[in-house]
C-alpha cells in the first residue's frame, strides 16, 4: 500500500497504461513497488508489453542475465532501421530489469553496476559487428600481418572501463586500429585510416542517434588524442607517438580506467603493452604528485564556484573524490604494484588495503560510502532514465527515490548522505596535501582593531608603519566594511572567517608597508565574497593565496577589479609557482582541453561560462607575470595573442559541432577541413593584443557549391557558413555571469557592415583586387590566418602576398594614407599626451610601417612576410628604406608608447611623468615628415 497520495496517483496512472488483469494480487503488488520507484520501468513496459510477466515474477527477473546476448544474436544481418530499433529496445528492457532487481533487493549494488556495464559491452559490440560487416561488404576487409581480419579496438574509459557504469550514463570511448594499409577483397579498396574512421562514425550513429525508440548511449569521444580536433581513429603507432611525446598527466589519470571492450587476444594484448609504459612508471611515481595536486585544486575550485551541495558525484565528498583518492594512489604506486594496474575502483581499493597503503578503517569507510553514493545515483537516474547526480527538489521525485531505496524519511537519507560525503572529503583532503603551511605571524594588532569599538583616532597609533592620517583612513575603511557586513546579514560562518582573515590581512599590509589604497582594493574583493563562505575559507586556509591577493592589489587596480568582479579567480592564487609560471601555446591548448572535458558537450550555458572563466584565469596569470616583470611587454602581447588564438579555435569547433548536429556537414567539408578560415586583423593579427582588446576578425570559406548539407534539416552549404559564423559571434559576445568572451569587430570584411559575415575566398580575393580602398590594404598588412586548414591558410597567404606586392603610385598612396590619418584624428578628438592617436603616437608609427609595405613590397618581398610592426621595421632597415638608427628609434618609441598605454590599463597611478614619451613621439613625427611631408590628404 503506497501511503504518499501523489506517488500513489502517479503509479495508478502508469498502471492504467498496462494490461494487468491476468496478474495475481501478489504480482500486482510487486509491480506497484517497481512503478513507485521508476517511471522509466513503467514507460518500458508500456512500450514492450511482452515483458510484463517477467517484471511481475522475481524468479524471471533473475533469469534475464542472458536476455541481451540472446536478443542480439545475428543482428549483423539486419538493416539499419531494424538494428537501431533492436538496440534501443534491448537497452531499455535489460536496464529496466536490472533496476527492478535492485528495487526488489535481488542483487547487490556491485552486481548491479557490473550488469549495467556488461549490457553496455554487449550493445557496443553488437553495433560494432553490424557496422564492420556493412563496411567490409562495400570496401573489403582490412587485414593484419597474419592475413587475419584487423579489428577496430574500442577502449572504454571512465566507469565503463572499470565495469562500474552508472544507470543512465554517457560512455567515453577511444578508437584505435593496429596498423595502416589497404582493405582487401571488396568492390573498392580503402586505406585503413579511412575505413576505420567510417566504421567509428557508423558505430557512434548506431548508439548515439535519437530515434522514436530513444537512444542507446550518448557517446563522448573527447578523451581521444588531440580531443575534438584530432582524428576519430588512430593507428597503434600514431597513438604510441602521441602518448610518448605529448601525453599529459591527466591523460595518464584517465587511461587508468581504459579497458578494451572487444578484446581479440592478439591485438588487444599488444595495445595494452603499448599503453602500459605511459600509464605506469616502474618506480614510485612522485613526479606525478604536482600534476595530481593541481587536479585536486581544480576539483576544489569547481566545488567552490558551482556550490554543488546536492550533487552526490561532483559535490564536496562526492563520488568523484573517491575516484580521485583511488586513482591517485594507483598512478603513484601502480608501477611497483602490478595488482593496482586495473580499471576497477573497488578491486583497486582492496589492493590498497592489502598493501597497507591505506588502513583497513580507511578502505572500509571509503568502500561503504562509495557504494552508498553509487546506489543512490543508480536509483536517482533510474527514476526517469536521466543522467543526473543531483538530489531532487520535487516532492514526487523524492518519494520515488525513497521508494526505490526502501526508505520513508527524506531528512534521514539526507543526513546519511551528508555523513558519508563528509567522511569522503576528509580523506580527499589528506590524500595529497596542498603543500601550503601558513607561516607563524603576529595577528594581535589586527584582532584588536577588528574587535574594537574605539574611533580611528584612538586606534591609529597601533599601525606603526603608517602616518597618522593614513592610519586613520585605513581604520575608517575597515570599520565601514564591518558595518556593511552587518547590514548584509553575513552568516555566522562568514563572520567567523572575517574575524580570522582581517587580522591576517593587516599583518600582510604591514609586511608590504601598504596603506588604505591597497586595503580598499582588497576590501573590494571581500565585499563580493562575504556571503560566499567557500572563498573566505579558501583565503583563510591558504595563506599564500591571501598573500598573493594583497600583492596583486598593491600592484594593479585593474587586477583588483578583475578579482572583485570574478571571485572564482581567487583559486588561481593558491599556488604562486603556478600563478607566475610562463606557459607555451601548447600549454594553453592543453589547459583549455582539460577544462572543456569536464563539461558535458550538450550544456551550452556551462560551455560558454567555462570558456570565459578559462580566459580570465589565464589572463590573470599573464598579468601577474607582467607586473612582476617575469614577462616583458612584447611577450605579454604574444601570450595574450596565443590565448586568443587557442580560445577562438575552440569556439569554432563548438560552433561547428552545434551547426553540424542541426544541419549536417556542408558539401566537401570534413572534421579535419571544415572549409572555414578565420583571418585576424588589427592587434590580434599584428601580435599586439592587450588585456581589453577587441578582436578584428574576417571569416572566409572555400565552399563554391549550392549542394545542401547532409543532415536531417539540410540547408544550402553557403548558408551553413553564414550560420556558423553567427554562432561563433554568439559564443564570443553573449554576456553571461562571467561577462563576454571577446568583443568581436567584423567591419573589416569585404563591403564592411553591408557585406556577408562569411565570404567565399574567391570573392574575398576579387574584392581586395578590384574594390578595396587603400585603408583596407593597409589593414591587410596586419592580417594573418589564425584558424583553418593548411590549404585554406596557404590560399590566404597567396592572396595577401599578391595584394601587398602590387606596384602602386607612391604619391597617391601617400595622399591616401595621410587622408585616412586625418580622419582618424578628427574621429578620436586627440589630446596631445595620448600615446596612441596623438602626433607621433602609435597609429602614426603603424601607418609608417603599412605605407612602407604597400609602397615597396613589389621590390622587397621581406616587407610583407610578417604582420607585426617590429619585424616590418627590421625588414625596412634590411632593404635600405630607413636607416638602422631610424629603425632602432622607431622600435624603441613603439615599445615605450605601447608600454605606457599598457600600464595605463594595469596600474595608471604608478605611471611617472617622463620626458622620454615626448622624445619618442618626436622621433616618430620626424620619420612621418620625411615620408609624408609633401603629401596632401
Amino acid at each position: 500500500m503506497i501511503k504518499d497520495s501523489t506517488l500513489a496517483q502517479a503509479v495508478a496512472q502508469q498502471l492504467s497504461q498496462l494490461e494487468t488483469g491476468q496478474l495475481t494480487e501478489a504480482q500486482q503488488a510487486q509491480l506497484c513497488q517497481l512503478l513507485a520507484a521508476s517511471s522509466f520501468i513503467g514507460r518500458t513496459l508500456a512500450q514492450q508489453p511482452a515483458l510484463l510477466n517477467r517484471f511481475s515474477d522475481a524468479s524471471q527477473l533473475l533469469r534475464m542475465d542472458d536476455y541481451a546476448s540472446t536478443a542480439l544474436a545475428g543482428c549483423e544481418q539486419l538493416d539499419e532501421a531494424a538494428l537501431f530499433r533492436l538496440l534501443r529496445q534491448v537497452r531499455n528492457a535489460r536496464l529496466s530489469s536490472i533496476l527492478a532487481a535492485d528495487v526488489l533487493k535481488l542483487q547487490s549494488i556491485e552486481q548491479s553496476l557490473l550488469a549495467v556495464s556488461t549490457l553496455a559491452d554487449q550493445l557496443i559490440n553488437a553495433a560494432y559487428r553490424w557496422a564492420y560487416q556493412q563496411l567490409t561488404a562495400q570496401w573489403g576487409t582490412p587485414l593484419d600481418e597474419r592475413g587475419e581480419p584487423m579489428p577496430l579496438l574500442i577502449l572504454g574509459m571512465g566507469k565503463l572501463g572499470g565495469a562500474e557504469l552508472n544507470f543512465s550514463s554517457d560512455i567515453d570511448l577511444i578508437f584505435t586500429y593496429p596498423a595502416n594499409g589497404e582493405t582487401q577483397g571488396g568492390r573498392r579498396s580503402s586505406e585503413h585510416q579511412q575505413f576505420f574512421t567510417k566504421l567509428g562514425q557508423k558505430l557512434i550513429a548506431a548508439l548515439h542517434q535519437v530515434t522514436a525508440d530513444g537512444f542507446v548511449y550518448r557517446v563522448d569521444m573527447r578523451l581521444r588524442p588531440f580531443g575534438d580536433s584530432g582524428p576519430l581513429v588512430l593507428s597503434f603507432a600514431a597513438m604510441e607517438d602521441y602518448y610518448q611525446e605529448q601525453g599529459r598527466e591527466w591523460e595518464r589519470y584517465a587511461m587508468l580506467k581504459a579497458r578494451v571492450l572487444n578484446p581479440d587476444g592478439y591485438h588487444s594484448q599488444e595495445l595494452q603493452q603499448l599503453l602500459k609504459p605511459f600509464i605506469y612508471r616502474r618506480y614510485i611515481d612522485f613526479s606525478a604528485i604536482e600534476s595530481l595536486r593541481r587536479m585536486k585544486q581544480q576539483i576544489e575550485q569547481e566545488n567552490r564556484r558551482l556550490n554543488r551541495r546536492d550533487n552526490i558525484k561532483l559535490g564536496v565528498g562526492g563520488i568523484r573524490e573517491v575516484e580521485f583518492i583511488v586513482q591517485t594512489l594507483q598512478l603513484i604506486r601502480g608501477g611497483r604494484i602490478p595488482a593496482l594496474q586495473q580499471p576497477s575502483l573497488l578491486k583497486a581499493l582492496k589492493v590498497l588495503c592489502a598493501e597497507q597503503i591505506l588502513t583497513t578503517e580507511q578502505t572500509d569507510a571509503l568502500g561503504e560510502d562509495y557504494l552508498l553514493l553509487r546506489k543512490v545515483e543508480q536509483f536517482l537516474q533510474g527514476i526517469y532514465d536521466q543522467q543526473t547526480q543531483t538530489l531532487p527538489q520535487q516532492a514526487l521525485a523524492r518519494s520515488q527515490l525513497l521508494a526505490a531505496l526502501g526508505q520513508t524519511d527524506w531528512l534521514a537519507l539526507q543526513q546519511q548522505l551528508d555523513t558519508a560525503m563528509a567522511r569522503v572529503h576528509q580523506q580527499f583532503k589528506q590524500v595529497i596535501d596542498n603543500g601550503d603551511e601558513a607561516e607563524a605571524q603576529d595577528n594581535s594588532v589586527g584582532r584588536l582593531i577588528w574587535d574594537s569599538e574605539r574611533s580611528p583616532a584612538e586606534l591609529a597609533s597601533q599601525l606603526e608603519w603608517l602616518a597618522e592620517e593614513e592610519a586613520q583612513a585605513l581604520i575608517s575603511a575597515l570599520q565601514q566594511f564591518k558595518q556593511d557586513c552587518q547590514r548584509r546579514s553575513v552568516g555566522p560562518r562568514g563572520r567567523d572567517y572575517l574575524a580570522k582573515l582581517v587580522p591576517q590581512l593587516l599583518y600582510l599590509l604591514q609586511q608590504q608597508q601598504a596603506g588604505p589604497a591597497v586595503l580598499n582594493r582588497v576590501l573590494g574583493v571581500f565585499r563580493q565574497i562575504v556571503t560566499r563562505t567557500a572563498y573566505l575559507e579558501l583565503l583563510f586556509e591558504n595563506n599564500a593565496a591571501l598573500k598573493q591577493l594583497v600583492l596583486l592589489c598593491s600592484q594593479s587596480g585593474w587586477l583588483a577589479e578583475q578579482l572583485a568582479r570574478y571571485p572564482m579567480l581567487l583559486d588561481e592564487l593558491i599556488d604562486p609557482a603556478q600563478l607566475y609560471q610562463v606557459a607555451t601555446v601548447a600549454d594553453y591548448r592543453d589547459r583549455l582541453r582539460q577544462h572543456m572535458l569536464r563539461v558535458p558537450d550538450d550544456d551550452l550555458e556551462l560551455l560558454m561560462e567555462t570558456l570565459r572563466q578559462f580566459k580570465q584565469a589565464q589572463q590573470l596569470r599573464i598579468a601577474a607575470a607582467d607586473i612582476s616583470s617575469v614577462l616583458p611587454l612584447m611577450k605579454v602581447s604574444d601570450h595574450l595573442t596565443w590565448l586568443a588564438e587557442v580560445i577562438m579555435a575552440q569556439v569554432v569547433e563548438l560552433a561547428w559541432q552545434q551547426m553540424v548536429q542541426r544541419y549536417g556537414k556542408p558539401a566537401n567539408a570534413s572534421e579535419q577541413d571544415k572549409g572555414l578560415a578565420v583571418i585576424a586583423y588589427g592587434k590580434l593579427g599584428g601580435w599586439e593584443l592587450g588585456y581589453g582588446s577587441d578582436l578584428d576578425l574576417v571569416f572566409v570559406h572555400s565552399c563554391d557549391s549550392q549542394a545542401p548539407t547532409d543532415g536531417e534539416r539540410p540547408i544550402d552549404s553557403k548558408q551553413f557558413y553564414l550560420k556558423l559564423v553567427q554562432r561563433v559571434l554568439h559564443l564570443c559576445t553573449t554576456r553571461t555571469n562571467s561577462g563576454v568572451l571577446y568583443e568581436v569587430d567584423t567591419r573589416l570584411r569585404p563591403s564592411g557592415n553591408s557585406g556577408l559575415l562569411a565570404v567565399n575566398i574567391d570573392t574575398y580575393q576579387q574584392y581586395l583586387q578590384q574594390e578595396a580602398w587603400t585603408w583596407e590594404h593597409q589593414a591587410l598588412v596586419r592580417a594573418r590566418a589564425i584558424y583553418g586548414s593548411d590549404a585554406l591558410q596557404h590560399r590566404f597567404l597567396q592572396i595577401r602576398q599578391q595584394i601587398l606586392s602590387a606596384q602602386r603610385d607612391l604619391a597617391k598612396l601617400a595622399g591616401d594614407v595621410v587622408q585616412m590619418r586625418q580622419k582618424l584624428r578628427q574621429h578620436h578628438g586627440v589630446e596631445a599626451e595620448d600615446p596612441k592617436h596623438a602626433s607621433g603616437g602609435i597609429v602614426d608609427l603603424e601607418f609608417i610601417s603599412q605605407y612602407l609595405v604597400l609602397a615597396y613590397a613589389h621590390q622587397f618581398a621581406g616587407l610583407y612576410r610578417y604582420s607585426d610592426n617590429i619585424r616590418i621595421l627590421d625588414a625596412a632597415a634590411e632593404c635600405g628604406l630607413l636607416s638602422v638608427l631610424q629603425v632602432q628609434q622607431l622600435q624603441q618609441a613603439y615599445q615605450l608608447l605601447r608600454g605606457y598605454g599598457h600600464r595605463q590599463t594595469l596600474a595608471p597611478a604608478s605611471l611617472p611623468a617622463d620626458d622620454s614619451l615626448q622624445e619618442a613621439k618626436a622621433q616618430v613625427a620626424q620619420v612621418w615628415q620625411q615620408l609624408f611631408g609633401n603629401a596632401t590628404g
